[in-house]
């Protein structure tokens, strides 16, 4: 068998704010091609994982390198290079609302290229087709909804042919069928342009939609890397036999399944919070079983 080729290596990834230390020797190899989520809580350090993958911030110790480049040993001009190899769908798709549509992908080829304009218009028209979107190229964000607006985002980070896309919770704000088509969508750039994923989310129908492999953190620490299989595994163990999973198994668990009761939640009441606030001796208790339960087939 052909080994894959690593294409995002991350190693002992280390970050403080201040006296918080919110990433503690992370360690993920990302291969080519494929669909890698990572996913958390709130205040996991997930956005913060990607920021670093992206360059924006630079690690206090260890390394992130992509395409064998560390990136906290290169210069502005390295990082803009390998910055060309990639492209990012930011959470709010972060269009300019002065611009059309179709400006807003032509701008990453008229700033990094020395395409000519009739070239240019082209390749905005393939990558709108590519999305769904060729027909409302003169059309303004304003004028289209947030989906679109995704879409939109989506075409233009993939304007310069990148070989990694990078998504900031993709499916943030959108309604279950919206969401359902961009998860189509990253599936099928995925196939049919090779490109390697990694997708920052905490929507758990997306997750195990579009994964090849899932990764998750919890307080700044790698917990688990796996198959998505594996991660359904524990996600469908019932709840009657969780003797049989240790504490870090028990609280994947309950986050996969959205849970009001487990690790995650009795950790939260550890400090006597609700006593704290309300006077009372104990949080409210809610019903066993999903908060939410998924209606996609996964």
């Amino acid at each position: 068998m052909t080994k894959q080729r690593v294409v995002i290596e991350i190693r002992d990834l280390t970050k403080r704010f201040g006296d918080q230390t919110v990433l503690k020797g992370l360690n993920l190899d990302i291969v080519e091609g494929e669909t890698m989520v990572i996913m958390g809580g709130s205040g996991s350090g997930k956005s913060t994982m990607l920021r670093h993958m992206i360059g924006a911030i630079m690690p206090d110790s260890g390394s992130v390198a992509i395409f064998g480049r560390v990136l906290n040993e290169l210069d502005e001009p390295g990082l803009n290079e390998v910055r060309k190899r990639f492209g990012i769908l930011f959470q709010s798709g972060a269009l300019f609302n002065s611009m059309t549509i179709a400006e807003n992908v032509a701008l990453p080829l008229e700033e990094h290229t020395t395409l000519d304009k009739t070239i240019i218009d082209i390749t905005v028209k393939i990558k709108l087709e590519q999305v769904g979107l060729r027909e409302h190229a003169d059309k303004f964000p304003s004028q289209i909804s947030g989906g679109m607006k995704k879409r939109a985002g989506l075409a233009r980070a993939l304007a310069l042919d990148p070989k990694i896309l990078f998504y900031d919770e993709p499916s943030a704000g959108l309604d279950p069928v919206t969401s359902a088509e961009i998860d189509r969508l990253i599936g099928n750039l995925s196939k049919k342009l090779g490109v390697t994923s990694v997708v920052v989310t905490h929507e758990m129908d997306s997750a195990f939609t579009i994964a090849d492999r899932m990764a998750m953190l919890d307080k700044g620490n790698m917990i688990m890397v796996d198959r998505r299989e594996a991660f359904e595994v524990l996600r469908d163990h019932p709840r009657e036999r969780l003797d049989e999973l240790d504490e870090t198994q028990q609280l994947i668990r309950q986050f996969l399944r959205g849970e009001a009761d487990g690790p995650i939640t009795n950790r939260r009441a550890a400090g006597n919070y609700a006593e704290d606030l309300l006077g009372e001796a104990a949080a409210p208790s809610f019903a066993d079983g999903p908060s939410v339960q998924s209606t996609r087939d996964v």
